[in-house]
């Protein structure tokens, strides 16, 4: 059963909470509370990972995701796995609050980092993964932490490409390890840079203003030291925002690849033959590789 810190005060939309609560569960039906003791033991000495959403996903669903992708990671012995939610959604606006919501994931990160530095002092490490927008929550976390963080992979990062370099270079240079995993098939993404709004059309390529989605396109150089190379998905593979993680289970009994499973070249072919279930598949064993 998946463990998960929640920082939402309602299942749809609302505000961020003004205190982490601790919860387990495979789905929305057997969602509850867990006690804070229960959870400082299970990752006690552990090389934790703790990997959040993106954007406009409401608890059910974050539950969902993060808990179906759980299953398909592969950390090794002695890690622990910990979900994240976050209110990045909005109960009417569906999606139509995109500009609005970067400042809740900012906000969300120094409670998260208040939590994890007060509770995981007895971990063996910590570790993050982002989905989208959930990369500011982590890196406004780790910007926030006292705690030293091993690894940070941010898939489909919905942050400027130069993030690691400007907004976030102090938090950047607080991690051992960076990994990305981006797509330029990407097209929530393309859509939504450089501003995330309604006058994203305004500003084209080449005004000083523009950046595209370090998801999308990837860092721009130069790259932080820490940065490990290889995170362009092939363009062949069409990989969109929502293959990363999804909701529902594949039909079939999701492939697990083997790993280590890294980026592979332009061109390349799917991964398990493209059977049902191999995106998320992938971007998990990518996950468990880079954060070993």
């Amino acid at each position: 059963m998946t463990q998960f810190l929640d920082c939402r005060l309602q299942p749809v939309g609302g505000e961020l909470a003004t205190a982490v609560a601790v919860c387990q569960g495979t789905s929305i039906d057997d969602y509850t509370g867990l006690q804070l003791g229960e959870l400082v033991s299970a990752i006690a000495g552990r090389h934790v990972l703790i990997a959040t959403h993106g954007f406009n996903v409401n608890r059910e669903a974050g539950i969902d995701c993060l808990s179906n992708w759980d299953g398909l990671l592969q950390l090794g012995d002695g890690a622990a796995f910990v979900g994240l939610l976050w209110p990045g959604d909005s109960i009417w606006a569906h999606g139509l609050d995109y500009p609005g919501e970067p400042k809740v994931a900012d906000d969300a990160g120094p409670l998260v980092a208040a939590f994890v530095d007060k509770y995981f002092v007895g971990a063996a490490s910590i570790s993050f993964a982002s989905h989208s927008l959930g990369a500011r929550v982590v890196l406004s976390a780790v910007n926030a932490m006292s705690l030293p963080v091993r690894r940070v992979m941010l898939m489909a990062g919905a942050l400027d490409d130069d993030c690691l370099t400007n907004e976030f270079e102090a938090a950047a240079a607080k991690v051992d390890r960076i990994s990305l995993l981006s797509s330029a098939k990407d097209e929530v993404l393309s859509l939504a840079f450089p501003m995330g709004n309604f006058v994203s059309g305004i500003i084209a390529a080449g005004h000083p203003w523009w950046h595209a989605a370090i998801g999308h396109a990837g860092a721009t150089t130069p790259w932080p030291q820490n940065l490990q190379t290889l995170y362009m998905i092939p363009d062949c593979w069409n990989y969109q925002h929502g293959n990363y993680l999804k909701v529902d289970l594949p039909t079939v009994e999701p492939p697990t690849l083997p790993i280590p499973t890294d980026v592979p070249p332009q061109g390349s072919p799917y991964p398990a033959g493209g059977v049902d279930g191999w995106s998320e598949a992938f971007s998990a064993a990518f996950v468990s590789t880079r954060f070993r």
